[in-house]
């Protein structure tokens, strides 16, 4: 069962968690630079990882 979570923000992007080294990266735009962000995981992660 998913939680259900409200967040009031600027501008949403979709994107994939990527590995990088031993954890994951998210990639935003560049202009996103010294903002605060959220991430919210929607799904679970792939169990070969």
């Amino acid at each position: 069962m998913m939680d259900r979570f409200e967040i009031e923000g600027e501008e949403v992007l979709d994107g994939t968690a990527k590995p990088s080294g031993n954890s994951a990266h998210v990639i935003v735009p560049k202009r996103w630079r010294g903002a605060d962000v959220k991430v919210v995981r929607i799904s679970e992660p792939d169990s070969d990882e």
